[in-house]
């Protein structure tokens, strides 16, 4: 860091002064680059007068324009939280003032204030189900808002400066190899030199597609807040257009990526799953083999941002700052290193719980985060143009629509295979030709297709169908349950799992099924 000349100390103590605040109490919060002051529903949020490498905040020209750029790239994410950008004035008098009309000494961001227990770092453990798939939904509506309009750099520096970090690492990890041995070092920089090179084609085609845009840039738990039950994203990048900008799925990789370092596979495959359906995208589904780079990088990065932290840091602190290190070093050895894929069919008739035994095994097949879930449901809506919880006609159910979705569940799952990655596909699969289109879609992989067939009485289907959430995207009932107790199945050379019990137990026995094939 370079040294600055412009003096903080009093605006700083003016803020921190409650009765600046009408007496209320003032937290602080400090960072690095910025110095936060809480006081009742308010927060005031000032650049501190630094300079590094990444970011320039040393004069008061430049912190009133990085506080301009802040709002700009935050409020079309969290408009119930960034308000104006307000001075710190001089009066006549000579004191300071919030917004008077003297001379302005310091500028800050206004926004209001949240409660900072409440962001997602600090209630990681509480991400459920429902939370995890409000979480896809947010991503997949902030990569399709306003941000895509504010300023970028060309998607070759970003592709060029992707290539630096692998060698920024590399020396970074080089300085501390007590923590990262140079053989774990050197390994993880070539794999990931030989992934960055693989992909960098398919980078440029995205980036020629719209994919390579403004990003948020930070996109991790701690800056998601839960604002009335709701996963809000702020404190966005816009330090560095350059740092902002990425591919979609580079930023989608940050949050996939804190999930999982901190063992919560099935949000995180959740997340997955919800962004590639809101998005509505085929092109996503050739990106997810930039995933285990991208994983990988975001968990290099946070190493050695974290490492960082050492130069400063008491002696008591070392350990587990080095810990922490390690563990995010770990984590992007794992993720570079992807395992080849599987495909697995769930078929079955109405009710017997493909869709939740889908869900259930997608988090456990390699790669991280896990398999791709394709369902005829959801598939058939989209045919239509429909919002997957939006009830079809009966026409949409013609045999020549179900032919056309079954061929576009083959087209996907061949989709996904070739990006490396796994996926579940998840359909009744009623008819032999069905069956037999899933499993040449494997052999043009050259993958072996584990085929799970479900089974369960008509009483227990009936039963279950009836039991549906309204916002389930099957449109079957309990008279499209007992009508298929009619249908021929022909020869089945499918694994049948018996489904008549609880979730749990037809999940253990499909894993049995798995884990022998």
């Amino acid at each position: 860091m370079s040294p600055v000349t412009d003096n903080q100390d009093a605006v700083f103590a003016f803020l921190a002064d409650p009765a600046t605040h009408g007496g209320a109490a003032v937290a602080r919060i400090d960072t690095h680059a910025a110095s936060v002051f809480l006081a009742g529903g308010r927060a005031l949020k000032v650049k501190r007068a630094v300079r590094f490498p990444f970011l320039d905040y040393s004069t008061l020209a430049k912190r009133k324009a990085a506080c301009e750029a802040e709002l700009a790239v935050n409020a079309p994410y969290a408009p119930e939280i960034y308000r104006a950008v307000v001075a710190i004035t001089r009066e006549a008098d000579g004191k300071l003032a919030i917004g008077g009309a003297g001379t302005p000494v310091e500028w800050a961001v206004d926004m209001a204030r949240f409660d900072e227990k409440r962001t997602l770092d600090h209630l990681a453990g509480e991400i459920d189900p429902e939370l995890a798939d409000a979480l896809g939904r947010m991503v997949a509506a902030a990569h399709a808002g306003p941000p895509a309009k504010l300023p970028t750099v060309a998607a070759d520096v970003w592709i060029a400066a992707l290539g630096a970090y692998i060698d920024e690492h590399l020396d970074a990890f080089r300085t501390h190899p007590e923590i990262f041995p140079a053989p774990e070092n050197e390994d993880l920089a070539r794999q990931s030199r030989a992934a960055y090179e693989s992909l960098v084609p398919l980078l440029r085609e995205r980036a020629r597609g719209g994919f390579v845009r403004r990003i948020h840039g930070d996109l991790h738990l701690g800056n998601i807040v839960l604002i009335d039950g709701k996963p809000v994203l702020f404190d966005a990048i816009e330090f560095s257009d350059v740092i902002a900008t990425g591919d979609v799925f580079y930023d989608l990789a940050f949050l996939l990526m804190d999930l999982l370092e901190r063992g919560l596979k099935a949000a995180a495959n959740i997340v997955l799953n919800r962004y590639l359906v809101q998005t509505r995208r085929l092109e996503n589904l050739d990106a997810l083999k930039s995933l285990p780079f991208f994983l990988s990088l975001r968990a290099a990065i946070r190493a050695k941002v974290t490492l960082a932290r050492m130069e400063r840091a008491k002696a008591s602190e070392r350990d587990a700052i080095a810990r922490s290190a390690r563990a995010y070093f770990d984590f992007a050895r794992q993720a570079i290193a992807a395992p080849a894929p599987r495909f697995v069919a769930v078929g079955g008739l109405s009710g017997t719980g493909k869709t939740a035994l889908a869900r259930a095994l997608a988090p456990d097949l390699d790669p991280l985060p896990g398999a791709v879930i394709v369902r005829s449901d959801v598939e058939r809506k989209a045919l239509f143009g429909l919002d997957e919880t939006e009830q079809l006609p009966a026409a949409a159910y013609a045999a020549d629509v179900t032919a056309r979705v079954y061929a576009t569940l083959a087209a996907k799952a061949a989709r996904i295979l070739a990006a490396g990655h796994s996926v579940i596909v998840d359909a009744v699969f009623a008819q032999p030709q069905e069956r037999v289109a899933i499993a040449e879609a494997a052999k043009a992989a050259g993958l072996r297709l584990t085929g799970l067939f479900l089974t369960a009485d008509m009483e227990t289907r009936v039963a279950r169908v009836g039991a549906r959430a309204a916002r389930d995207a099957s449109d079957a009932d309990a008279a499209v349950a007992r009508a298929q107790e009619r249908y021929h199945l022909g020869a089945l050379d499918w694994i049948r799992i018996d489904a008549s019990g609880a979730p749990a137990q037809t999940l253990v026995r499909a894993k049995a099924a798995l884990r022998q094939n």
